[in-house]
């Protein structure tokens, strides 16, 4: 298994890095650092302009590539890799295609706030295109004291696809062999299909926890019977409140699926999913319809 990091050397990229160097880890997988340059890059005119400035500009990104691949810890297989594309989202595309890879791992924009998501310009084009799961870390997450992922938490809906994002979050945490969390959140989608007039607030968190539960049986038929998982509803008035309840701790990680508008074997953040990105502590792992490779 290979995991893609897009890097930059900013505290963003440094972001990345680090919860890439966290998922290697816990995945065994090979971490391949990409810095993805522009072609034909116009010089700044504060810059004399002279030839050979873009292999100028190549040296540095190559002294930065050494440079963060030294500082990742010497029990993760890396190596690092630059190229050039006009759209850095497509060349990181590319690379994961070109590597084989399963995951993209990317840092928040650089203006979020310190502890949460802010997605950037590259982010939202991997969340609308990408073909493999996107792993997000939110801001100051080089700051992590976590060496591994400490429990995996899967945010389960009602609507059809939820199975392919439970079963990818069992596959996920028996490789990393660390604890699954389901979460049912309530009262997210005041409009859900199965509401009507006669409904209640009771009415429909009974509903959820109903639902929690068969999710729950789900996916302790697919784990070793003394597999640690365990179920969690969490209400409130709104996504962020509902997520606000919820406890955690340096080392989770939480996947989401793709909304229901994306297209086959691609990525669309759904509204609720980018709810939940404002307020969330941890990193987020949004999965595409097409499950994540089961690949060693």
């Amino acid at each position: 298994m290979r995991l893609v990091v897009g890097y930059l050397a900013t505290p963003s990229g440094e972001d990345g890095l680090a919860l890439g160097a966290q998922l290697a880890r816990s995945l065994g997988a090979q971490l391949d650092i990409c810095m993805v340059l522009p072609p034909d890059r116009t010089v700044p005119a504060r810059v004399p302009a002279e030839t050979g400035y873009d292999d100028i500009l190549a040296s540095r990104a190559r002294r930065w590539l050494d440079e963060a691949k030294s500082s990742v810890p010497s029990d993760i297989d890396v190596d690092v890799h630059l190229s050039f594309h006009d759209s850095f989202a497509q060349g990181l595309l590319d690379e994961v295609t070109r590597l084989g890879a399963h995951a993209i791992v990317v840092g928040a924009a650089g203006d979020g706030l310190l502890g949460r998501h802010s997605v950037g310009s590259v982010s939202t084009e991997l969340l609308h295109s990408a073909h493999v799961p996107i792993c997000l870390a939110p801001r100051g997450h080089r700051h992590s004291s976590a060496k591994k992922i400490r429990e995996v938490t899967c945010a389960l809906g009602t609507r059809v696809g939820a199975d392919v994002l439970l079963r990818t979050a069992v596959r996920t945490s028996k490789r990393m062999e660390t604890p699954l969390r389901l979460v049912s959140l309530v009262e997210l989608d005041p409009h859900h299909h199965l509401r009507d007039h006669r409904d209640t607030s009771e009415s429909v968190r009974e509903r959820a926890v109903a639902h929690a539960q068969s999710t729950l049986d789900e996916a302790k038929s697919a784990l070793p019977e003394d597999f640690p998982v365990s179920v969690t509803i969490a209400d409130g008035d709104a996504v962020e409140s509902a997520v606000r309840k919820l406890d955690w701790q340096d080392g989770d990680l939480v996947m989401v699926g793709s909304s229901r508008l994306a297209q086959p074997r691609r990525l669309f953040l759904g509204s609720t999913a980018a709810k939940m990105l404002r307020v969330l502590p941890v990193p987020m792992v949004v999965v595409p319809k097409q499950e994540f490779p089961n690949s060693e």
